[in-house]
């Protein structure tokens, strides 16, 4: 796919629904017995690979003009799966599928693609196995195949190593089943989808400094709920309008939760003219981001600010690589087992288009100034492949992206709305 430099553009855009509220919006909705009701819910390959995970485990899921009803079960009348559960290419299904069934009376096989078949599954089989789950990463270095047998869980307090929402999420998800409080300690605040998600279906969990807790053998009940627009989705078209002089860019109805708007904050620090709007704050908070294009600087960043933009780092290099001055990140290790190490492919792919960068092991630092075309490789990665799009939008000359179809990970509609706003015109994806 080739890529020319696009002038100032003016649009609206929707972007689809939010990736990650997704996946915790149908495995919640399948814990909770009755029909819940699920509107705005990802496209992408990853959520229905989620779909078609619970489905495998007696969950009814149907479609209806985009509404989807899950009719939900207790997890003692979840149905043994006749086959391996395919993850595909998801970690978030895969780790929280594990965290449910560890609590189950069943016994599954979770299995990936390549990528994910190289990421790290011991952060959850450990605290899951304390708790009294059976699970044993069949591949060495604790990756998938994950094998899970379910068991009599007891609630243990667990502090996290390594700044993970999944990991949390799995343990919070465990805690359900669990004889006793569940209580997760993090050095660092990171996204609070399912305890969201949780409190909606009804579930009473309590929020303290540093650390969230829940009873287990708490019922969940069904319930409506509209998945907010995809704020790291959203992040790709917000980098791409601030480096564009004389953009003008809102997107509509997307999610504002904190715990994932770090993106926006350092898109401020670094000089864009940002508009945010809430809309409303409950059970995710949601509004419109409106920017126009115009000069930006570098930027340092690091430390309890990453858990809220780490997939967003990816196109934040873009936007770095077209500032005036350094931009440094640190504390970012956790980009070298996403799905693809993102520090070493991303740095080689921007070296490729002119730009000055040094690798670190948790981060990078990048001399801003200009990108020039070149022929460019996703390595199989949908933030990389999204934002090497977006750099080729910006670079002199002509880009060609190899490995462009991985953007359907995430976000099937990328390409088109990329398109259309390269016309200047506006979109209403």
């Amino acid at each position: 796919m080739r890529f020319k430099q696009i002038e100032a553009f003016r649009g609206d855009i929707r972007v689809p629904g939010d990736k990650s509220i997704s996946h915790r919006a149908l495995l919640i909705a399948a814990l909770a017995p009755g029909v819940s009701r699920l509107v705005g819910l990802s496209d992408a390959e990853d959520v229905a690979a989620t779909k078609r995970c619970i489905c495998q485990l007696g969950i009814a899921v149907e479609e209806h003009a985009g509404r989807f009803c899950v009719t939900g079960r207790s997890l003692s009348h979840w149905r043994e799966p006749q086959a391996a559960l395919d993850c595909d290419n998801s970690g978030t299904t895969m780790r929280l599928l594990a965290g449910l069934l560890a609590g189950s009376s069943l016994q599954a096989t979770l299995v990936g693609d390549a990528s994910l078949s190289r990421r790290p599954m011991q952060r959850i089989v450990d605290p899951l196995t304390l708790m009294g789950g059976q699970l044993q990463a069949k591949t060495s270095g604790g990756r998938p195949p994950l094998v899970v047998a379910g068991g009599k869980l007891t609630a243990r307090d667990h502090r996290l190593p390594i700044a993970s929402a999944q990991v949390k999420s799995a343990l919070l998800l465990a805690g359900l089943s669990a004889t006793g409080t569940t209580r997760i300690w993090e050095k660092h605040p990171t996204r609070d989808h399912t305890e969201r998600m949780l409190r909606a279906f009804g579930c009473n969990i309590d929020y303290h400094t540093g650390y969230v807790e829940l009873r287990g053998g708490q019922a969940l009940n069904p319930c409506d709920f509209e998945v907010p627009g995809d704020i790291s989705g959203a992040a790709f078209f917000l980098v791409l309008a601030a480096v564009t002089p004389g953009a003008e860019l809102t997107v509509l109805n997307v999610g504002l939760n904190p715990t994932r708007t770090g993106v926006l904050d350092v898109l401020q620090a670094m000089g864009a003219r940002l508009t945010i709007t809430v809309q409303r704050t409950e059970p995710e908070p949601v509004g419109s981001v409106h920017v126009l294009g115009g000069k930006l600087r570098g930027f340092s960043v690091g430390g309890a600010d990453i858990p809220r933009l780490i997939d967003e780092l990816p196109i934040l290099a873009v936007a770095a690589a077209l500032a005036a001055g350094k931009t440094e990140v640190r504390d970012a290790a956790e980009l070298r087992v996403k799905e693809s190490d993102r520090i070493t492919a991303l740095l080689g792919e921007l070296t490729q288009m002119g730009v000055r960068c040094q690798e670190l092991p948790d981060g990078f630092v990048i001399e801003g100034g200009k990108l020039k075309g070149a022929h460019v490789n996703s390595h199989g990665d949908h933030r990389l492949a999204m934002s090497l799009a977006v750099a080729g939008c910006r670079a002199e000359g002509t880009t060609t992206l190899q490995g462009a179809e991985c953007v359907a990970v995430s976000y099937r509609g990328f390409f088109a709305t990329l398109e259309q706003l390269a016309r200047g015109g506006k979109q209403h994806a």
